[in-house]
């Protein structure tokens, strides 16, 4: 079954990293194998199967050696488009999907993935494109809910998804920015929630507005040809939904998110 935690070897968000959205890749050797289909193997066999191929079977099947499967990965985590664990070529997360166990548990038709996240479990619902339940935690605090993902509609349509990291710092460490984006009953549920917990507030979006985003976010990442999406086109997509917190905000400059 393929929401976090912290992670071993990476740095906890606020450590004054730089932000760098310019591609790392091309100094890498290049190699046959395109990161963008390696992609696309990954998350059609999360949507298919609930899992990811073994390496045994990614070199079967992609017919590469070791060393070119390896630095694709490594081209792929360049382009944040997988996190890997630290010091190996072993996937934690592929956005959406987290392949660790989560706060975020999405079901269909017999299947189960767990989300990164309130943004990435709806990503997945659009993903399937099949009827999907999530089941998730208020706040990740004691009280559970289950919402309804089908055509095109999320139930109950009265939640709301807290976004505390500026989208600037996302990549700082995003298994951290993922951790932060929950679900809650309310607008006053986050403040008294960030009063507790000392975490500062961000955007408050309602649970429909997020799965607008998860749709324009996640609609094209069963392509063959997934390319990352550049700042600009994230800054488009942000605009367009009309997310004007500073959170959102995002600098005028080329380079992947």
């Amino acid at each position: 079954m393929g929401g976090c935690s912290g992670v071993p070897g990476l740095a906890p968000h606020g450590t004054g990293l730089t932000h760098d959205f310019e591609v790392g890749a091309e100094s890498m050797p290049q190699t046959s194998l395109k990161s963008g289909f390696l992609h696309h193997q990954l998350i059609h066999s999360l949507v298919q199967t609930d899992t990811i191929p073994s390496r045994e079977e990614l070199l079967a099947r992609l017919d590469v050696t070791a060393a070119e499967l390896d630095r694709t990965f490594d081209e792929l985590a360049e382009q944040h488009g997988v996190v890997l664990h630290p010091g190996s070529h072993d996937v934690w997360a592929i956005h959406p999907f987290s392949l660790a166990p989560t706060p975020f548990l999405v079901e269909s038709g017999g299947r189960k993935w767990w989300g990164n996240c309130a943004w990435c479990a709806l990503g997945i619902a659009v993903l399937v494109d099949a009827p999907c339940v999530i089941t998730t935690t208020l706040g990740a605090e004691g009280e559970q809910v289950r919402l309804t993902v089908e055509n095109g509609r999320v139930a109950p349509a009265d939640l709301v998804v807290h976004f505390p990291i500026p989208m600037t710092r996302a990549w700082d460490n995003v298994v951290y920015t993922c951790s932060t984006m929950l679900v809650f009953r309310s607008a006053a549920h986050v403040d008294d929630w960030c009063a507790r917990h000392r975490i500062p507030r961000g955007d408050v979006q309602p649970v429909t507005k997020v799965l607008d985003l998860a749709t324009r976010w996640y609609g094209e990442h069963l392509r063959p040809d997934w390319t990352k999406k550049s700042v600009a086109e994230a800054r488009a997509i942000f605009d367009e939904l009309g997310f004007t917190h500073p959170v959102w905000s995002l600098p005028a400059q080329e380079g992947r998110f």
